[in-house]
């Protein structure tokens, strides 16, 4: 257990703007930060952070937080977890009793599998600088091929010997279950069999965005026809290939610092260009290039630059990668190494300022690239130069913003020879069908809607006067604004008319507790009683007191009224236009807000009393609800007439 005077240290000292700017590219507007949001996908910014008050909201998705909730909802860390990483980035201690066997086994399978994989990692490591057949099999290898010790030890490259089972027994032995190692697959179980995976072989851990171990590629050091050169974890509950990316967890600042991130097929070509001092890079860990990596990518740039070997066949097959990139939005340059070259061993024979002189010079656009590769292959033949022309209009579509589609189109004219005009012609085709398809598609899917709808019971109509608005425009009065003071007139001992302040939450609380008013929605009531309780210790509860509530569903009502989605621009003041704010006119807005409270509370006791008139036989009883019924009309008139004499905000 954590005890909660660290709990408070941490939530105090981990600033949100600095740990979701290590996953998601921000950029300062006004007193806020805003980038893409990494809970779903959009390509505009609709994800907010506001470090004062230590939370970010998305308007697209709702998701909204503090620092500890981004970190489980992103990395799907439990509460624990996450205070733990954040203690760990922030140098807070935390003091921990060391794990026994036996207390390994109880952790949550998820927990299991990434600790498993960090026993692993450490192990491989070990192997690795540690034992002789490490040294002289592995070690060699990757010094002959150039690679410093200090970029083995970053990337925490390891060695798995040859042995059947000398890892699987190694980590029985420590407590870790054969089942989470089958999980893993850092160890094949067959009937009763079990053998390690990737005996033999040099291993790459990969990692997530938090530097966590999520799975592992090997790589063969004998040349054993029977045996693949690379092996790569399966996946796991904590492995997914396609949403993975080697290297990504060394690469993200570098990758926003430089705004650009350059994409290669394998670890070692990581690793290299790492060496040369470009930290910006990635590999899309032995899979073909796929959306989820592209989006992972897209959180830090929206330019990317693939790094291609001269393999032509190769190159023909990544044009569907570059399709995707276009399709979401983002830039792609592509850089060709001379033909038997890839970027690993071009910039083993190269020196750094000449790598980044070669990929600055050769880097083009997908038009350039595509047409320069096929251009060869149509010389003379109007038919292949027709499709080559067919196949770039068709990739230009896929750009969703027009203004970069007009500027290929014409890119493409000029160096295609084709007219302007007909270009379009192509590409308005192309747009119109894809749109007609979408529609039908929405279409086929709205009436599947339609289908399912009829097959639900229908609800019933919830009677009574809605006061939902109101309660919750109270709170949020409160939330935002409880320690500001408003002014209000009434006569001194010298009977003359003086303005006395009283703070926003008093007066709210004292107005709907001597009325005996209650929120109609238990949550909305919830907030206001422990705001109460806060007010009877003679203290106004801070924002972060609700941000960092216990009861997550009052945290996370408070971080939905504590956002808002706009911002009033400072240049209107620069124009010397002055637009007044809530704050201005905070004193009517209160008092409307309780008095339209008030009036439709009333339009709810007079409801339920006239429900029991109806009902009522005694004439003694008909006597009681109607004189009732004739207080609660005269209440509701004189808070009409209240309402009505000032100015009415909706």
């Amino acid at each position: 257990m954590i005890n909660k005077q660290t709990i408070q240290t941490i939530f105090e000292t981990a600033r949100v703007e600095e740990v979701v700017g290590e996953f998601v590219n921000l950029k300062k507007r006004g007193v806020n930060h805003i980038g893409l949001c990494p809970f779903h996908n959009e390509k505009t910014p609709s994800f907010t952070v506001s470090p004062s008050k230590g939370i970010y909201k998305c308007f697209g998705c709702g998701k909204g937080g503090n620092s500890v909730n981004f970190i489980m909802d992103h990395e799907h860390y439990t509460y624990p977890e996450a205070l733990k990483y954040l203690a760990k980035k922030y140098n807070i201690e935390i003091e921990e009793e060391e794990q026994t066997p036996e207390q390994i086994k109880q952790l949550n399978e998820q927990e299991s599998l990434y600790s498993l994989n960090d026993f692993a990692r450490d192990h491989f490591v070990e192997q690795l600088f540690e034992t002789e057949e490490g040294k002289a099999i592995a070690l060699s290898y990757l010094k002959d091929r150039d690679y410093r010790e200090d970029i083995i030890r970053k990337f925490q490259v390891g060695y798995c010997d040859e042995s059947w089972e000398s890892f699987t027994k190694h980590a029985l032995e420590n407590g870790y279950s054969l089942e989470y190692l089958d999980k893993t697959g850092l160890t094949i179980v067959k009937d009763d069999k079990k053998f390690d995976r990737f005996r033999g072989r040099v291993m790459f851990p990969i990692h997530n965005l938090t530097g966590k171990v999520l799975g592992f590629g090997g790589r063969v050091l004998k040349s054993e026809q029977s045996k693949a050169k690379y092996v790569n974890s399966p996946e796991s509950d904590i492995y997914n290939k396609s949403k993975s990316l080697y290297g990504i967890f060394f690469a993200k600042n570098s990758i926003v610092s430089k705004d650009n991130c350059y994409l290669v097929e394998g670890y070692t070509d990581v690793m290299s260009l790492h060496q040369a001092g470009i930290e910006n890079v990635v590999a899309s860990s032995g899979t073909s290039l796929t959306t989820d990596q592209i989006k992972l990518i897209r959180r830090y740039t929206p330019n990317i630059t693939i790094l291609f070997d001269g393999d032509e066949a190769g190159l023909k097959a990544s044009f569907r990668g570059i399709d995707m990139i276009l399709e979401e939005g983002m830039n792609v340059k592509i850089v060709m190494f001379p033909e038997g070259e890839d970027p690993d061993s071009y910039v083993r024979s190269h020196r750094t300022a000449e790598v980044h002189e070669y990929i600055e010079k050769n880097a083009r656009d997908f038009i350039s690239f595509k047409t320069s590769l096929l251009n060869k292959e149509s010389q003379g033949d109007p038919i292949k130069k027709a499709s080559l022309v067919k196949e770039i209009v068709q990739t230009i579509s896929l750009i969703p913003d027009g203004i970069f589609r007009t500027f290929y189109v014409k890119q493409c004219s000029s160096i295609m020879k084709v007219p302007e005009q007909t270009l379009m012609n192509e590409l308005n085709k192309l747009l119109r069908k894809r749109f007609k398809d979408k529609v039908r598609k929405q279409e086929r899917e709205e009436i599947a809607d339609e289908e399912a709808e009829t097959l639900t019971e229908p609800q019933p109509e919830v009677e009574g006067i809605n006061t939902e608005s109101q309660e919750r425009e109270l709170i949020r009065i409160l939330l935002n604004f409880g320690s500001a003071e408003i002014g209000f007139e009434q006569e001194d001992e010298r009977k003359q008319m003086v303005e006395v302040p009283i703070k926003v939450a008093l007066f709210i609380i004292n107005d709907i507790l001597n009325d005996e008013l209650k929120f109609n929605n238990p949550l909305y009531q919830k907030v206001f009683d422990d705001y109460v309780a806060e007010v009877n210790q003679n203290r106004i509860p801070p924002d972060r007191h609700f941000i960092n509530h216990d009861e997550q569903e009052l945290a996370t009502l408070a971080i939905d009224l504590l956002t808002s989605r706009y911002q009033l621009s400072n240049n209107w003041e620069s124009k010397r236009i002055f637009v007044p704010t809530e704050v201005d006119r905070l004193k009517d807005y209160v008092v409307s807000t309780l008095l339209n409270f008030k009036a439709k509370s009333v339009d709810r006791m007079i409801m339920d009393n006239q429900k029991e008139l109806e009902s009522a036989e005694q004439e003694e009883d008909i006597l009681i609800f109607m004189k009732k019924d004739m207080e609660l009309k005269d209440i509701r008139n004189k808070i009409a007439k209240d309402y009505l004499s000032r100015t009415i905000y909706k």
